[in-house]
């Protein structure tokens, strides 16, 4: 059940990227990656205040949000402090590559969570999903070949490290949500909230001091119909990978993996919209990285 769970979260990832995408594209970054981040919070904020009225109708439909002690909410922030650095430099990124080369190397998140899997919480793969697991890696590295002839040069792109960074702090907060679900027991909507809540308060800090005081950058920013919807399919999909991060049977070296079928999404469609450049070649790639999920999931 866990697997399907995370096939539906890699759906409303993959949605999520496509309006990620069209709400940066010539915007400002840092009042959007706020309003996306805003929006979703004000989604969870009647499960807030129907937990706190009505608290038999939301454990009914079990989406009650529970107290919890000072030291979770330590826990939380620190999660937030994490997704806050790899959002800001991932969107920074996206406003300056095209998503055919962002999503892609994104896709080479299951890296570094399969590595702290192994090392953290033990969970072994079989020769297969290492196969599977190097493939997606090879793929990236195609992506970086195309990516040339776009303009883009990998060792000299500043967005370039900045994307591979994004890309580390999300698969160390991947690792770190295994922790808060299982080892700390938090219930999904109860982390979302409290997440949302801490990350709001962290971006409207950012945006305080480094956007409102300039008045060109705050003419430069257009609100978009697209910036609260990935705030409310980020939620949508972020419910459905903790819900399957909740069984004690889910491995997030597997979780991490399907969730890169959002890419077929990005890529394909995301392609299609905007116009990118060398869509048939990204195929081969995108061929690559599909395959390895496969083997990594079916294996």
């Amino acid at each position: 059940m866990w697997m399907y769970l995370g096939l539906l979260a890699a759906l409303f990832l993959g949605l999520h990227n496509l309006c990620k995408k069209h709400a940066v594209r010539g915007n400002e970054v840092f009042p959007v990656l706020l309003g996306t981040i805003g929006s979703g919070f004000l989604l969870l904020v009647p499960l807030f205040i129907g937990s706190a009225f009505f608290p038999e109708s939301l454990h009914s439909i079990n989406l009650y949000i529970t107290e919890i002690p000072w030291q979770l909410h330590g826990f939380i922030f620190i999660k937030s402090l994490i997704m806050a650095s790899s959002w800001v430099l991932a969107y920074q990124a996206l406003k300056h590559l095209p998503i055919t080369i962002v999503t892609p190397i994104r896709s080479a998140g299951p890296f570094f969570t399969f590595i702290g899997a192994i090392l953290i919480y033990q969970e072994q793969p079989t020769l297969l999903q290492w196969i599977g697991f190097f493939l997606i890696i090879f793929s990236v590295l195609l992506y970086s070949r195309i990516g040339k002839k776009e303009g883009i040069h990998f060792k000299r792109n500043k967005w370039i490290f900045a994307i591979i960074g994004a890309t580390f702090l999300g698969a160390s907060s991947g690792l770190y949500d295994k922790f808060l679900i299982q080892r700390l027991d938090l219930t999904p909507q109860t982390l979302q909230f409290w997440f949302c809540f801490y990350t709001t308060l962290v971006l409207g800090i950012i945006v305080a001091i480094i956007w409102l005081p300039n008045p060109e950058k705050r003419k430069a920013f257009t609100f978009r119909w697209s910036i609260p919807a990935v705030g409310v399919l980020l939620q949508t999909a972020d419910y459905f990978y903790f819900k399957a991060l909740q069984d004690p049977e889910a491995l997030i070296m597997l979780l991490s993996a399907i969730k890169r079928s959002q890419i077929l999404i990005a890529v394909v469609i995301g392609g299609l919209i905007f116009k990118e450049q060398n869509k048939r070649q990204k195929l081969i790639p995108l061929t690559g990285i599909m395959i390895g999920v496969g083997l990594i999931l079916y294996t």
